[in-house]
């Protein structure tokens, strides 16, 4: 699925290694959800909308296969 992770990764100045360890996942993990290999669950989509102080809407579209 389509998503903004890594523009509002970078806003923050944040590696993909920084965010992993911030919410809990393997850096691998970060980069198959940023490429579109991977959806998160749902836990770990609150917790990456609650660091951004965003919805996981903000984050994700649903509706979108890339």
């Amino acid at each position: 699925m389509k998503n903004d992770l890594p523009q509002l990764r970078e806003q923050l100045h944040l590696s993909q290694e920084a965010l992993a360890e911030a919410v809990g996942v393997s850096r691998q993990t970060i980069i198959s959800i940023e490429k579109g290999r991977f959806d998160p669950s749902l836990p770990l989509a609150f917790r990456l909308a609650q660091l951004f102080d965003c919805t996981i809407e903000d984050i994700f579209d649903p509706g979108s296969e890339e």
